[in-house]
């Protein structure tokens, strides 16, 4: 109709091979979200944008709707993208869609959230914007392009929708917080609308667990000072090889295992493939950090459970089991959670800035400091659909989660 658009034949490869992935399905109130999302899109043009705000937890479906929503946009002949800061759950979804079909017309479909600097208003008909929490003000690999990524988006569009959870921000740059894409909402004259997502769907469906998270981690104070077994295979292990040995005899069930960790390890092997990074003599463990061969598709790859993934890696994805190694930059001392960015891998540049902020303005610094790697910690926890194991290099921690 004289406008560039995606082909039907692309828009049909999307669906069939949707529909093969049963992960995909949605249920509840994840149905409602997609609906209002479609209606708020068929409305929506240049002169009258829309702007949806989806806050969730983890688990409740975010990503489920989010592809759905993308595979659903296409469908309509709408020109839409899907939109993450974090490239690895861009890499695993173009792998689960990817059949017979060329994979640069699926890969075109996903993109980085650095990618509307400078794009006109409306050039697309809807953007889908998964772990907007995860946004930053400057793209670029210098941080030297654009204004603000939030703004550039919601110009790009005439719907945006955006999939957020404020506890899973874990970079001192995360700028994703719903009353800043309010705030360029109406600076762009977008009428912005709000739902939550709320059933919960990893974890065993245990939003106890959840809480009970909150309330160990001293996020904030919950009611559940005690877990349930019943709801939720959660274990604290002795050693890091005892955690290894349980997820490699869980791995064996469908490839859904791995193991991650605080990244509290310098990435050694990067220049010396020889070298292994997590490293525990005592205990005869020795692994690579993830990125060494497969990168963003290690969460699935065959033979990647040999691996140590971080959250730069698995965040917006999930597993059946995950392993988690808590490292020194988190402690518990006297029953007070503390945590030390200092013990942090110099290479982790999720808390780049840090030393600089701490003299400028030291109680900012460890107040952001700490939100960062609580964040971290909770998310590495909550990748499990089915279970949770966890091994604590500081004894008295190790302690304090049993």
């Amino acid at each position: 109709h004289g406008k560039i658009k995606p082909s039907k034949s692309l828009a049909d490869s999307l669906e069939s091979m949707l529909k093969g992935n049963q992960e995909f399905v949605m249920i509840d109130d994840q149905k409602v979200v997609y609906e209002k999302s479609l209606a708020l899109a068929s409305r929506a043009d240049t002169n009258n944008k829309h702007v949806l705000i989806v806050e969730g937890g983890p688990g409740t479906g975010k990503s489920v709707v989010a592809v759905n929503l993308l595979v659903a946009l296409t469908g309509r002949e709408m020109v839409a993208q899907y939109v993450t800061k974090n490239a690895a759950p861009r890499a695993v979804y173009e792998k689960k869609l990817v059949g017979s079909f060329r994979k640069t017309a699926i890969s075109n479909l996903f993109t980085g959230s650095g990618k509307f600097v400078g794009a006109e208003s409306g050039s697309f008909d809807a953007l889908v914007v998964d772990e907007a929490h995860r946004l930053n003000e400057r793209s670029g690999l210098f941080r030297n392009r654009g204004e603000n990524q939030i703004k550039e988006i919601i110009h790009a569009a005439n719907f945006t929708v955006f999939f957020l959870d404020e506890d899973q921000r874990v970079h001192f740059l995360d700028i994703g917080e719903r009353e800043e894409i309010e705030r360029w909402a109406r600076r762009e004259g977008a009428v912005t609308h709000h739902l939550t997502l709320e059933s919960q769907f990893r974890c065993n469906g245990s939003e106890g667990y959840l809480a009970w998270l909150d309330n160990t981690l001293q996020i904030r104070d919950t009611a559940n000072f005690d877990l349930s077994k019943d709801e939720f295979d959660f274990r604290v292990l002795d050693s890091p090889s005892e955690l290894r040995e349980l997820i490699f005899a869980r791995n064996e069930i469908d490839n859904r295992a791995r193991m991650v960790a605080g990244y509290c390890w310098d990435w050694a092997s990067k220049k010396d493939s020889s070298k292994d990074d997590i490293v525990f003599d005592e205990y005869d463990f020795s692994h690579k950090w993830n990125l060494t061969k497969d990168g963003g598709l290690w969460i699935v790859s065959p033979d990647s459970v040999n691996e140590i993934g971080c959250i730069h890696t698995c965040q917006g994805l999930e597993l059946d089991y995950v392993g988690v190694i808590i490292g020194p930059d988190l402690k518990v001392r006297d029953g007070k959670v503390i945590t030390d960015a200092g013990e942090r891998s110099s290479q982790d540049r999720s808390i780049w800035g840090y030393k600089k902020m701490l003299k400028e303005d030291p109680d900012r610094a460890r107040a952001l400091a700490d939100l960062v790697i609580k964040n971290t910690y909770k998310t590495l926890l909550t990748r499990g659909l089915k279970g949770c194991y966890v091994y604590c290099t500081d004894e008295e921690t190790g302690e304090y989660f049993r």
